[in-house]
Protein backbone atom coordinates (compact mmCIF):
# COMPACT_ATOMS: atom_id res chain seq x y z
CA UNK A 1 0.00 0.00 0.00
CA UNK A 2 1.13 3.55 -0.72
CA UNK A 3 2.32 5.23 2.47
CA UNK A 4 0.83 8.72 2.29
CA UNK A 5 2.80 9.77 5.38
CA UNK A 6 6.12 8.84 3.75
CA UNK A 7 8.83 11.29 2.82
CA UNK A 8 7.56 13.26 -0.17
CA UNK A 9 10.42 12.17 -2.43
CA UNK A 10 9.75 8.53 -1.57
CA UNK A 11 6.02 8.97 -2.17
CA UNK A 12 6.70 10.60 -5.55
CA UNK A 13 9.01 7.71 -6.50
CA UNK A 14 6.34 5.20 -5.50
CA UNK A 15 3.80 6.95 -7.73
CA UNK A 16 6.24 7.06 -10.64
CA UNK A 17 6.92 3.34 -10.29
CA UNK A 18 3.25 2.49 -10.92
CA UNK A 19 2.99 2.99 -14.71
CA UNK A 20 -0.08 5.01 -15.71
CA UNK A 21 0.09 5.93 -19.38
CA UNK A 22 -3.14 7.59 -20.51
CA UNK A 23 -5.86 4.97 -20.68
CA UNK A 24 -3.95 2.60 -18.39
CA UNK A 25 -4.42 4.32 -15.01
CA UNK A 26 -6.40 1.59 -13.23
CA UNK A 27 -3.51 0.25 -11.14
CA UNK A 28 -2.52 3.70 -9.89
CA UNK A 29 -6.15 4.73 -9.29
CA UNK A 30 -6.65 1.53 -7.27
CA UNK A 31 -3.52 2.23 -5.21
CA UNK A 32 -4.53 5.84 -4.47
CA UNK A 33 -8.08 4.85 -3.55
CA UNK A 34 -6.88 2.08 -1.22
CA UNK A 35 -4.42 4.43 0.49
CA UNK A 36 -6.91 7.28 0.92
CA UNK A 37 -9.62 5.04 2.35
CA UNK A 38 -7.16 3.55 4.85
CA UNK A 39 -5.20 6.68 5.80
CA UNK A 40 -7.60 9.61 5.34
CA UNK A 41 -10.83 8.64 7.13
CA UNK A 42 -11.80 12.32 7.40
CA UNK A 43 -12.37 12.49 3.62
CA UNK A 44 -15.46 11.47 1.66
CA UNK A 45 -14.19 9.49 -1.31
CA UNK A 46 -15.91 8.76 -4.61
CA UNK A 47 -14.69 7.17 -7.83
CA UNK A 48 -15.68 7.79 -11.45
CA UNK A 49 -13.91 5.38 -13.78
CA UNK A 50 -10.22 5.73 -12.95
CA UNK A 51 -10.69 9.20 -11.47
CA UNK A 52 -11.03 9.87 -7.74
CA UNK A 53 -12.68 12.64 -5.73
CA UNK A 54 -11.81 13.15 -2.06
CA UNK A 55 -13.58 15.89 -0.06
CA UNK A 56 -13.78 17.38 3.38
CA UNK A 57 -17.31 18.14 4.55
CA UNK A 58 -16.68 20.55 7.42
CA UNK A 59 -19.30 23.13 6.52
CA UNK A 60 -16.74 25.91 6.13
CA UNK A 61 -17.73 29.08 4.25
CA UNK A 62 -15.36 28.51 1.32
CA UNK A 63 -13.93 25.60 -0.66
CA UNK A 64 -10.58 25.15 -2.44
CA UNK A 65 -9.91 22.55 -5.11
CA UNK A 66 -6.52 20.83 -5.45
CA UNK A 67 -6.45 18.89 -8.71
CA UNK A 68 -3.98 16.76 -10.60
CA UNK A 69 -3.99 14.15 -13.34
CA UNK A 70 -2.53 10.71 -12.67
CA UNK A 71 -1.77 9.76 -16.27
CA UNK A 72 1.51 10.21 -18.13
CA UNK A 73 2.67 10.28 -21.72
CA UNK A 74 4.09 6.98 -23.07
CA UNK A 75 7.10 5.61 -21.21
CA UNK A 76 10.45 6.39 -22.86
CA UNK A 77 12.65 3.77 -21.20
CA UNK A 78 12.51 5.99 -18.09
CA UNK A 79 11.09 3.60 -15.49
CA UNK A 80 11.66 2.69 -12.71
CA UNK A 81 12.47 5.96 -10.97
CA UNK A 82 16.03 6.84 -10.02
CA UNK A 83 17.62 9.51 -7.84
CA UNK A 84 20.74 11.40 -8.87
CA UNK A 85 21.86 14.01 -6.37
CA UNK A 86 18.91 16.29 -5.67
CA UNK A 87 16.86 15.14 -8.66
CA UNK A 88 14.29 12.39 -9.00
CA UNK A 89 14.05 10.89 -12.50
CA UNK A 90 11.26 8.92 -14.15
CA UNK A 91 8.23 9.09 -16.41
CA UNK A 92 5.82 11.58 -14.83
CA UNK A 93 8.33 12.97 -12.33
CA UNK A 94 7.56 16.50 -13.53
CA UNK A 95 4.19 16.00 -15.23
CA UNK A 96 2.84 15.45 -12.73
CA UNK A 97 3.38 12.78 -10.11
CA UNK A 98 5.39 15.11 -7.89
CA UNK A 99 2.31 17.36 -7.81
CA UNK A 100 0.06 14.36 -7.08
CA UNK A 101 2.38 13.40 -4.21
CA UNK A 102 1.83 16.86 -2.70
CA UNK A 103 -1.94 16.43 -3.07
CA UNK A 104 -1.83 13.09 -1.26
CA UNK A 105 0.41 14.52 1.48
CA UNK A 106 -2.04 17.38 2.03
CA UNK A 107 -5.02 15.01 1.93
CA UNK A 108 -3.79 13.13 5.00
CA UNK A 109 -2.21 16.12 6.76
CA UNK A 110 -4.85 18.85 6.47
CA UNK A 111 -7.48 17.63 8.91
CA UNK A 112 -8.33 21.17 10.11
CA UNK A 113 -8.01 23.40 7.00
CA UNK A 114 -9.02 27.05 6.62
CA UNK A 115 -11.47 26.05 3.87
CA UNK A 116 -13.20 22.87 2.83
CA UNK A 117 -11.06 20.98 0.35
CA UNK A 118 -11.77 18.91 -2.75
CA UNK A 119 -9.00 16.74 -4.19
CA UNK A 120 -9.27 15.44 -7.75
CA UNK A 121 -6.98 12.66 -9.02
CA UNK A 122 -8.09 12.15 -12.59
CA UNK A 123 -7.31 10.18 -15.73
CA UNK A 124 -6.59 10.93 -19.40
CA UNK A 125 -5.42 14.54 -19.26
CA UNK A 126 -2.57 13.95 -21.71
CA UNK A 127 -4.84 12.85 -24.57
CA UNK A 128 -7.83 14.25 -26.44
CA UNK A 129 -10.23 16.33 -24.37
CA UNK A 130 -13.13 13.92 -24.90
CA UNK A 131 -11.41 11.33 -22.65
CA UNK A 132 -10.51 13.72 -19.83
CA UNK A 133 -11.60 12.33 -16.45
CA UNK A 134 -12.30 15.74 -14.95
CA UNK A 135 -14.50 16.58 -17.93
CA UNK A 136 -16.49 13.39 -17.30
CA UNK A 137 -16.92 14.29 -13.63
CA UNK A 138 -18.15 17.73 -14.72
CA UNK A 139 -20.89 15.96 -16.71
CA UNK A 140 -21.72 13.19 -14.23
CA UNK A 141 -21.38 15.18 -10.98
CA UNK A 142 -21.02 18.89 -11.76
CA UNK A 143 -21.61 19.82 -8.12
CA UNK A 144 -18.25 18.21 -7.27
CA UNK A 145 -16.40 21.00 -9.14
CA UNK A 146 -18.04 23.82 -7.18
CA UNK A 147 -15.42 25.88 -5.34
CA UNK A 148 -14.19 29.39 -4.61
CA UNK A 149 -10.67 28.75 -5.92
CA UNK A 150 -8.83 25.94 -7.71
CA UNK A 151 -5.15 25.06 -7.81
CA UNK A 152 -3.91 22.68 -10.51
CA UNK A 153 -0.65 21.12 -9.36
CA UNK A 154 0.71 21.12 -12.89
CA UNK A 155 4.47 21.71 -13.30
CA UNK A 156 5.37 25.40 -12.89
CA UNK A 157 8.83 25.22 -11.29
CA UNK A 158 7.37 26.44 -8.03
CA UNK A 159 5.80 29.70 -9.24
CA UNK A 160 2.17 30.57 -9.87
CA UNK A 161 1.30 30.36 -13.56
CA UNK A 162 -1.87 32.13 -14.62
CA UNK A 163 -4.40 30.89 -17.12
CA UNK A 164 -3.41 28.62 -19.99
CA UNK A 165 -3.21 28.56 -23.75
CA UNK A 166 -5.99 27.14 -25.83
CA UNK A 167 -5.16 24.20 -28.07
CA UNK A 168 -6.53 23.04 -31.39
CA UNK A 169 -5.45 20.08 -33.50
CA UNK A 170 -6.32 19.85 -37.16
CA UNK A 171 -5.60 17.67 -40.17
CA UNK A 172 -4.73 19.39 -43.45
CA UNK A 173 -5.23 17.24 -46.54
CA UNK A 174 -3.23 17.69 -49.75
CA UNK A 175 -4.80 16.10 -52.83
CA UNK A 176 -3.00 14.68 -55.84
CA UNK A 177 -3.65 12.23 -58.66
CA UNK A 178 -2.62 8.60 -58.32
CA UNK A 179 -0.47 7.08 -61.07
CA UNK A 180 2.15 4.40 -61.69
CA UNK A 181 5.59 5.70 -60.67
CA UNK A 182 6.95 4.61 -64.07
CA UNK A 183 4.54 7.10 -65.66
CA UNK A 184 4.79 9.83 -63.03
CA UNK A 185 3.82 12.54 -65.53
CA UNK A 186 0.31 11.12 -65.57
CA UNK A 187 -0.17 11.83 -61.87
CA UNK A 188 0.20 14.61 -59.32
CA UNK A 189 2.34 13.76 -56.29
CA UNK A 190 0.55 14.82 -53.11
CA UNK A 191 3.75 14.45 -51.07
CA UNK A 192 5.60 16.85 -53.36
CA UNK A 193 2.68 19.28 -53.27
CA UNK A 194 2.86 19.40 -49.47
CA UNK A 195 6.04 21.47 -49.60
CA UNK A 196 3.97 24.66 -49.65
CA UNK A 197 2.30 23.78 -46.35
CA UNK A 198 5.56 22.71 -44.72
CA UNK A 199 7.37 25.82 -45.91
CA UNK A 200 4.58 28.05 -44.59
CA UNK A 201 4.75 26.33 -41.22
CA UNK A 202 8.55 26.58 -41.06
CA UNK A 203 8.43 30.30 -41.85
CA UNK A 204 5.54 31.12 -39.53
CA UNK A 205 6.46 33.56 -36.76
CA UNK A 206 4.34 32.85 -33.71
CA UNK A 207 2.48 35.77 -32.18
CA UNK A 208 3.21 37.02 -28.67
CA UNK A 209 0.11 38.25 -26.88
CA UNK A 210 -0.05 40.21 -23.61
CA UNK A 211 -3.01 39.24 -21.44
CA UNK A 212 -3.41 40.85 -18.00
CA UNK A 213 0.30 41.67 -17.96
CA UNK A 214 1.46 38.14 -18.86
CA UNK A 215 3.03 37.38 -22.25
CA UNK A 216 1.75 34.24 -23.95
CA UNK A 217 3.75 32.84 -26.87
CA UNK A 218 1.60 31.12 -29.44
CA UNK A 219 2.69 28.19 -31.59
CA UNK A 220 1.71 26.49 -34.84
CA UNK A 221 3.51 23.25 -35.56
CA UNK A 222 3.24 20.17 -37.75
CA UNK A 223 3.13 17.22 -35.35
CA UNK A 224 2.59 14.28 -37.71
CA UNK A 225 2.44 13.43 -41.40
CA UNK A 226 0.97 10.46 -43.21
CA UNK A 227 0.73 9.51 -46.86
CA UNK A 228 1.85 7.09 -49.49
CA UNK A 229 0.26 4.08 -51.18
CA UNK A 230 3.01 1.72 -52.33
CA UNK A 231 6.59 1.79 -53.53
CA UNK A 232 5.54 2.11 -57.16
CA UNK A 233 2.55 4.46 -56.85
CA UNK A 234 2.41 8.24 -57.07
CA UNK A 235 0.44 9.15 -53.90
CA UNK A 236 -2.86 10.95 -54.33
CA UNK A 237 -3.23 12.14 -50.72
CA UNK A 238 -1.09 13.37 -47.86
CA UNK A 239 -2.31 14.53 -44.45
CA UNK A 240 -0.37 16.93 -42.22
CA UNK A 241 -1.48 17.04 -38.58
CA UNK A 242 -0.95 20.44 -36.96
CA UNK A 243 -1.28 21.75 -33.43
CA UNK A 244 -2.13 25.40 -32.77
CA UNK A 245 -1.55 26.84 -29.29
CA UNK A 246 -3.31 30.16 -28.96
CA UNK A 247 -3.45 32.95 -26.38
CA UNK A 248 -6.26 32.80 -23.80
CA UNK A 249 -7.66 36.08 -25.10
CA UNK A 250 -8.73 34.22 -28.27
CA UNK A 251 -11.77 31.98 -28.52
CA UNK A 252 -11.95 28.57 -30.18
CA UNK A 253 -13.85 30.25 -33.02
CA UNK A 254 -10.99 32.75 -33.42
CA UNK A 255 -8.50 29.88 -33.55
CA UNK A 256 -10.48 27.97 -36.17
CA UNK A 257 -10.83 31.07 -38.34
CA UNK A 258 -7.07 31.60 -38.16
CA UNK A 259 -6.34 27.99 -39.20
CA UNK A 260 -8.79 28.12 -42.10
CA UNK A 261 -7.22 31.35 -43.36
CA UNK A 262 -3.69 30.00 -42.93
CA UNK A 263 -4.47 26.79 -44.85
CA UNK A 264 -6.80 28.40 -47.39
CA UNK A 265 -7.22 26.18 -50.43
CA UNK A 266 -6.71 22.93 -48.53
CA UNK A 267 -9.24 20.64 -46.87
CA UNK A 268 -8.97 21.15 -43.10
CA UNK A 269 -10.62 19.07 -40.39
CA UNK A 270 -10.59 20.06 -36.72
CA UNK A 271 -9.98 16.88 -34.69
CA UNK A 272 -9.56 18.20 -31.13
CA UNK A 273 -9.97 21.52 -29.36
CA UNK A 274 -9.95 23.03 -25.89
CA UNK A 275 -10.32 26.69 -24.92
CA UNK A 276 -7.71 28.65 -23.02
CA UNK A 277 -8.23 30.36 -19.68
CA UNK A 278 -7.64 33.99 -18.78
CA UNK A 279 -5.11 34.47 -15.94
CA UNK A 280 -7.72 35.42 -13.33
CA UNK A 281 -5.04 36.64 -10.93
CA UNK A 282 -6.78 39.82 -9.80
CA UNK A 283 -9.33 38.25 -7.46
CA UNK A 284 -8.45 38.55 -3.74
CA UNK A 285 -8.00 34.82 -3.09
CA UNK A 286 -5.58 34.50 -6.01
CA UNK A 287 -3.65 37.55 -4.83
CA UNK A 288 -3.47 36.06 -1.35
CA UNK A 289 -2.06 32.81 -2.72
CA UNK A 290 0.49 34.62 -4.92
CA UNK A 291 1.65 36.53 -1.83
CA UNK A 292 2.05 33.23 0.03
CA UNK A 293 4.20 31.81 -2.77
CA UNK A 294 6.31 34.96 -2.75
CA UNK A 295 7.25 34.98 -6.45
CA UNK A 296 5.77 37.01 -9.33
CA UNK A 297 3.34 35.02 -11.49
CA UNK A 298 4.09 33.81 -15.00
CA UNK A 299 1.98 32.69 -17.98
CA UNK A 300 1.17 29.01 -18.46
CA UNK A 301 2.42 27.69 -21.79
CA UNK A 302 0.32 24.69 -22.67
CA UNK A 303 -3.22 23.66 -21.81
CA UNK A 304 -4.37 22.65 -18.35
CA UNK A 305 -7.70 22.10 -16.64
CA UNK A 306 -7.64 25.62 -15.21
CA UNK A 307 -9.65 26.26 -18.37
CA UNK A 308 -12.39 23.96 -17.10
CA UNK A 309 -12.70 25.87 -13.82
CA UNK A 310 -12.38 29.24 -15.53
CA UNK A 311 -15.34 28.34 -17.77
CA UNK A 312 -17.37 27.74 -14.61
CA UNK A 313 -16.41 31.14 -13.21
CA UNK A 314 -14.04 29.64 -10.62
CA UNK A 315 -10.67 31.42 -10.31
CA UNK A 316 -7.91 28.89 -10.95
CA UNK A 317 -4.12 28.86 -11.16
CA UNK A 318 -1.33 26.38 -11.86
CA UNK A 319 1.23 25.72 -9.13
CA UNK A 320 3.47 22.67 -8.90
CA UNK A 321 7.04 21.54 -8.31
CA UNK A 322 7.96 20.18 -11.73
CA UNK A 323 9.85 22.05 -14.44
CA UNK A 324 7.47 22.34 -17.43
CA UNK A 325 10.44 22.40 -19.82
CA UNK A 326 11.20 18.80 -18.77
CA UNK A 327 7.65 17.51 -19.20
CA UNK A 328 7.30 14.66 -21.72
CA UNK A 329 11.08 14.32 -22.17
CA UNK A 330 13.12 11.14 -21.95
CA UNK A 331 15.15 12.49 -19.02
CA UNK A 332 12.11 13.90 -17.19
CA UNK A 333 13.03 14.75 -13.62
CA UNK A 334 12.08 16.96 -10.70
CA UNK A 335 14.11 18.97 -8.22
CA UNK A 336 13.29 17.25 -4.93
CA UNK A 337 13.63 20.49 -2.96
CA UNK A 338 10.74 21.99 -4.96
CA UNK A 339 8.47 19.13 -3.86
CA UNK A 340 9.14 19.95 -0.20
CA UNK A 341 8.82 23.68 -0.86
CA UNK A 342 5.50 23.33 -2.67
CA UNK A 343 4.03 21.12 0.03
CA UNK A 344 5.17 23.51 2.77
CA UNK A 345 3.73 26.57 1.00
CA UNK A 346 0.36 24.94 0.43
CA UNK A 347 0.22 23.50 3.92
CA UNK A 348 0.85 26.91 5.51
CA UNK A 349 -1.60 28.69 3.21
CA UNK A 350 -4.39 26.17 3.73
CA UNK A 351 -3.93 25.67 7.47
Amino acid sequence: MLDLHADLADLTAALIDIPSVSGEEAALADAIEEALRAQAPHLAIARDGNSLIARTELGLPSRVVLAGHIDTVPIADNLPSTVEGERLYGCGATDMKSGVAIQLHLAVTLTDPRADLTFFFYECEEVEAARNGLARIAVNSPEQLAADFAILLEPTNGVVEGGCQGTMRAEVTVRGVRAHSARAWLGENAIHEAHEILTALAEYEAERVIVDGLEYREGLQAVAIKGGVAGNVIPDELVVAVNYRFAPSKSEADAERFLRRFFDGYALTIVDRAPGALPGLNVPIAQDFIAAVGEPPAPKFGWTDVARFSALGIPAVNYGPGNPALAHTEDENVDISLIYEGASTLLKWLS
